[in-house]
């Protein structure tokens, strides 16, 4: 069976293909999203800085426990058998950040406020819609395209020791 070169083959593959994905979208996506919902200043950065490793651990959790199971159960129901890469590409982002962005707009605020209110479900579809349009493009133009072009380098190397080795 043919292997995609930009995507992992392996669990190994996709752990580093997940972190190089999390660690970009973690470290773009919460720092614009609290600069447009309190605005861009240095000080509301460096506040955000000490609230990303909490939420990278959160967002690799959702990403395995929650997000990945939903978009494997709902993607072929959309996907046809003709689909190329791109537009399977295109669903799975699409997919998987209408998961997460919905999750991390109840969740974010109160990781970020350090407390549970309902404030996250009052403003829910104003801050939802901001989020999940910051998260998309993130993903697609940039976290996305970085993690397959490592995908693609990584297994060029391979293919070029398992060549010096034959």
């Amino acid at each position: 069976m043919y292997k995609e070169d930009r995507l992992p083959h392996n669990s190994k593959e996709g752990i580093v293909f997940m972190l190089i994905i999390s660690i970009i979208s973690v470290n773009t996506i919460a720092p614009i999203i609290m600069g447009l919902e309190l605005g861009f200043s240095k000080e509301n950065y460096l506040a955000t800085l000490k609230i990303i490793p909490f939420m990278w651990i959160i967002v690799v959790l959702l990403v395995r426990l929650v997000a990945g199971p939903v978009v494997g159960k709902v993607m072929p129901k959309f996907m046809g058998q003709t689909d190329g890469f791109n537009a399977r590409v295109l669903l799975n982002i699409l997919l998987n950040v209408t998961v997460l962005s919905i999750l991390l707009t109840i969740i974010g605020p109160m990781v970020g406020t350090k407390q549970i209110s309902l404030e996250p479900f009052q403003n829910f579809f104003h801050s939802w819609f901001r989020n999940f349009g910051v998260a998309f493009w993130i993903e697609l133009l940039i976290a996305q395209p970085i993690a397959r072009f490592a995908m693609k380098k990584m297994h060029a190397r391979q293919a070029r020791q398992v060549e010096y080795i034959n």
